[in-house]
């Protein structure tokens, strides 16, 4: 077994999300959100060195030439997504450690509205958050139960793959950008000549991936894609503002036929420091919604998510709200992820 083999299995063993290896200093392992060393001494530039070479055996000479290589592979039995990157003094390395096995939607502590995601049959679906948040665990798991349940075609768009499907009733395709395509763009576009059902898109980084996927949903396809966005309303605008100006009114209409729901996440610190929860908006879009869509009101977002619990619908304080008073999560932690930090402190008093 090799150096680099037994460190994934060390973070393994430790829980850690994720590893980090820079010259001159210590390993670190991310354990429930905080960076831990590891170690008896800082690493150096040579053994980082070896262990990028280890990683990405024929690739490092891509590596080298860019500065920065993106890949995803199996260490150790472990599914690892990887990004290796020149700093000043030789190179380091991110390692995100991914779950063996895709969990099941019932596992994950979101809100029981999500579980009615997988019979959807047509329209986007957004999940939202910021790196690490959990997005791409929440996919996979929607993903794969459609895999199990329905006999359809579903082709992957990511960047690079992590988690490896197999097919059961559903047929599924998993292309990597950089590997299988030039670009999201370009690879959402063949995707629609593949006679797919439903589609997964990695991430909408650009107005032409985040047209086509509109199109897509318009004309008939269940489309589920990632942003880094905070909130359902920061969702709806950030998609909105990716087009000029004069074509923004154009995209609003679309986008309200063709939104289904959005979900947007935050793992924050478990009470006691024993791992991480899920906090959860979740935004299903009614009449109501999408008429505030179309008409670009998407500060009463919001409050129209909290007047429709009825349909499941939940606000990110709420959500939080909930973990404060179940005992999974503190006063103070409840605050910094609110967005009424004010009310949460009371709280705590």
């Amino acid at each position: 077994m090799n150096e680099l083999e037994e460190i994934v299995l060390a973070a393994r063993e430790a829980s850690a999300s994720d590893v980090h290896l820079s010259p001159g200093a210590f390993l670190r392992f991310r354990i429930h959100g905080s960076l831990e060393s590891r170690g008896d001494a800082p690493l150096s530039a040579e053994e980082c060195e070896g262990l990028a070479r280890t990683a990405l055996g024929g690739r490092f000479d891509d590596l080298a030439r860019t500065g920065e290589y993106d890949c995803a592979s199996d260490i150790a039995g472990v599914r690892v997504r990887l990004n290796a990157y020149r700093v000043d003094g030789g190179y380091a390395m991110a390692l995100r450690l991914l779950s063996e096995r895709i969990p099941a939607m019932s596992e994950l502590g979101l809100p029981p509205v999500v579980a009615d995601f997988p019979a959807y049959q047509k329209g986007i679906v957004l999940v939202t958050g910021e790196t690490g948040s959990g997005k791409s665990t929440t996919l996979a798991s929607i993903i794969n139960e459609i895999n199990l349940t329905r006999p359809d075609h579903i082709i992957t768009l990511e960047d690079p793959i992590e988690y490896v499907y197999e097919s059961a009733r559903g047929l599924v395709t998993q292309r990597e950008v950089g590997r299988d395509t030039q670009s999201f763009s370009a690879g959402l576009r063949a995707i629609l000549r593949e006679d797919p059902d439903v589609i997964l898109v990695g991430e909408m980084r650009d107005l032409d991936t985040i047209e086509t996927a509109l199109v897509a949903a318009e004309t008939g396809h269940l489309v589920f894609a990632t942003l880094h966005t905070q909130s359902a309303a920061d969702s709806v605008d950030r998609l909105i503002g990716s087009f000029p100006e004069d074509r923004q009114r154009q995209i609003r209409t679309q986008l309200s036929m063709t939104l289904k729901a959005v979900v947007s996440q935050q793992l924050l610190p478990r009470l006691g420091g024993n791992g991480r929860v899920l906090a959860c908006e979740v935004m299903v879009v009614n009449a109501a919604i999408r008429n505030l869509i179309r008409e670009g009101k998407t500060p009463q977002i919001e409050n129209s998510i909290a007047t429709t619990a009825a349909l499941g619908n939940v606000t990110m304080d709420a959500s939080i709200s909930r973990l404060l008073r179940s005992r999974l999560i503190d006063a103070r932690t409840a605050a910094s992820a609110a967005r009424d930090s004010d009310a949460f402190l009371r709280q705590g008093r």
